[in-house]
């Protein structure tokens, strides 16, 4: 409808599935767009139709953006551990929005004026995912060993730091600066960004708690996701986006949550970002 805000996500191509958690379009209406940016553990590209694109790097607490009126940004969403071509390690880009001129050079000139030139957003979307595929075809090395390194840190998955490294053959200070320049954070912060992300991707999913410990609601959730218990989710949530679960999801404090979820407070739809994520989970997903 026009005037009104809109954001929608979608799988990336299937070529970049392996990089890239998620795509997404977004337009704002007749007002400017308050938009809190969540840590998911990776790196975005935004990038503004007719604007100049940034590089948002790994996030450890939230930020918060505010989108002018009648701005329509098409966005990539990388796994953690993966990045376009960048000319410095990630643990340099933490926390940071970086003018994708100041690492790309006149590649970003050619960008912006192909993506102006697209038709329709859909269009630009798919232009510049082809122009990924091919970076990461011809020009980008993943570290394979940090991809395993944060496949074993996905909270349905508690492993201890020490252990891992011990299973990748490195020290823990080994695996820690890989991760730093891979990743941008160590890979404690990492599990503890990945579990977030976890927890987020039940609530979306309108997941039933599975009822250990006897808990259910949020508080089944953030078991199932590797909390404690409800207050260790609650420590953790404000720290990683400055709001409690009820105010970040938008829920009266006494309502359950299992089963009734699928948007956030923003009212944005997440399920292509969070399908992923939810299929690496060993146990089936009861809804």
């Amino acid at each position: 409808m026009a005037g009104v805000e809109s954001y929608v996500e979608r799988p990336p191509l299937p070529g970049l599935a392996g990089v890239v958690r998620t795509v997404w379009i977004q337009r704002t209406g007749e007002a400017a767009y308050v938009q809190r940016h969540l840590p998911t553990g990776g790196v975005e590209i935004h990038f503004p139709i007719g604007g100049r694109p940034q590089l948002v790097g790994p996030l450890t607490g939230p930020e918060v953006e505010v989108i002018p009126a009648h701005t329509t940004i098409v966005g990539v969403r990388f796994h953690p551990g993966t990045a376009p071509p960048l000319p410095t390690v990630l643990d340099d880009l933490v926390d940071q929005r970086v003018g994708l001129a100041d690492l790309w050079g006149s590649l970003e000139d050619r960008l912006v004026e192909a993506i102006a030139r697209a038709a329709t957003p859909e269009r630009a979307l798919m232009f510049l995912q082809a122009h990924l595929l091919q970076e990461f075809r011809t020009a980008v090395r993943v570290d394979p060993l940090v991809g395993e390194a944060v496949q074993a840190l996905m909270p349905w998955r508690p492993l201890n730091i020490d252990t891992l490294a011990n299973h990748l053959a490195l020290s823990a200070s080994q695996l820690r600066r890989r991760c730093l320049h891979a990743v941008g954070m160590s890979p404690k912060v990492l599990q503890r960004t990945l579990r977030f992300q976890g927890f987020l991707a039940l609530a979306q999913a309108g997941a039933t708690p599975t009822g250990r410990l006897g808990a259910d609601g949020t508080a089944g959730l953030a078991i199932d996701a590797g909390y404690a218990d409800q207050a260790h989710l609650s420590r953790e949530c404000l720290r990683l986006t400055g709001l409690t679960p009820s105010q970040l999801l938008g829920l009266n404090p006494s309502q359950p949550l299992g089963g009734t979820v699928d948007r956030c407070m923003c009212g944005h739809d997440h399920s292509a970002s969070y399908k992923p994520f939810l299929a690496t989970r060993r146990q089936p997903l009861r809804v």
